[in-house]
């Protein structure tokens, strides 16, 4: 889900408005009920806006590794500060995908986008690394394993939450070198019980056909998040993210894996079969 190709502008959402709330926020860039989200996809990705609404994204039948990605996004060139989403809110969509095993992640929700500096409209944003702050629906392939904490699924298909300390950008500078450890054999376990410190997590599988059209929402509050599934809930948690934050809808080819036992691993898998998602009836909206 990293961004490591130039951004482009995608075209307009519509969404819907939901009785029990008042819109966007009242936020200027969105007071219309619609706004631009952008399209972030590697060379051989595709995002198209089909009939009726519907989003589609893709990346091709590939034997070899390398990046692909397919992303709707709408943190534009904005630094952190200024992303879009905070508590109250409620999310929803529908979605439906090509496999129930896709190789790499996919999913869609609210995130920080933490991971690296961001290049859009040709400049670079500075926007350093931080610590992880989501609430999403994610789909990791077996190959991942994306969990600090043992008792919890770190790979298949997850509603999932992340809530970290704040770390002042200078000190995750400077500690930026000791994550080199978790290269070194028998000292990424002690990097991964700090991260248990300053990163809190919680998730549950979700077992459906995801090959299907369903519905999906979320319902994330300062204290809380709540998650369901055509209309019933699957995890209720109170490990709740700090805003802002940006929308994310991707499907890619990439792992990462730091588990209970062993060093970190991450890089790119080989995609054998064509991989796409559709999502539809996207609606973020505040609740009142």
């Amino acid at each position: 889900m990293m961004v490591n190709y130039i951004i482009g502008v995608g075209r307009k959402f519509h969404t819907a408005r939901l009785p029990e709330v008042r819109r966007w926020y009242d936020n200027p860039i969105m007071a219309t009920g619609k706004y631009d989200p952008n399209t972030s996809q590697s060379a051989t990705g595709r995002v198209t806006k089909l009939a009726g609404g519907t989003w589609h994204l893709e990346i091709p039948a590939n034997p070899r590794r390398g990046y692909r990605l397919a992303q709707l996004d709408d943190h534009q060139a904005l630094p952190r500060r200024s992303f879009p989403w905070k508590a109250p809110l409620r999310f929803s969509l529908q979605a439906r995908v090509s496999a129930q095993a896709i190789p790499g992640t996919w999913g869609f929700g609210l995130w920080n986008d933490p991971f690296s500096f961001l290049l859009a409209a040709n400049k670079v944003v500075p926007r350093f690394p931080t610590l992880p702050e989501a609430a999403w629906f994610f789909h990791a392939s077996p190959q991942n394993y994306l969990s600090f904490r043992d008792d919890l699924p770190a790979h298949g298909f997850l509603a999932a939450t992340f809530s970290s300390k704040k770390v002042p950008a200078a000190w995750l500078a400077l500690a930026s070198p000791a994550l080199a450890l978790i290269l070194i054999p028998g000292a990424a376990q002690s990097v991964r019980r700090q991260l248990r410190r300053v990163v809190q997590q919680d998730a549950v599988l979700i077992h459906t056909d995801v090959t299907v059209w369903h519905a999906y929402s979320m319902e994330w509050e300062a204290g809380q998040v709540r998650f369901s599934l055509d209309g019933a809930d699957i995890l209720h948690t109170d490990i709740s993210p700090s805003g802002p934050l940006c929308l994310v809808i991707w499907v890619d080819n990439q792992y990462a894996a730091l588990p209970p036992r062993g060093n970190l691993r991450y890089g790119t898998l080989p995609n054998p079969e064509l991989a796409w998602m559709e999502i539809r009836e996207l609606s973020i909206a505040g609740k009142a």
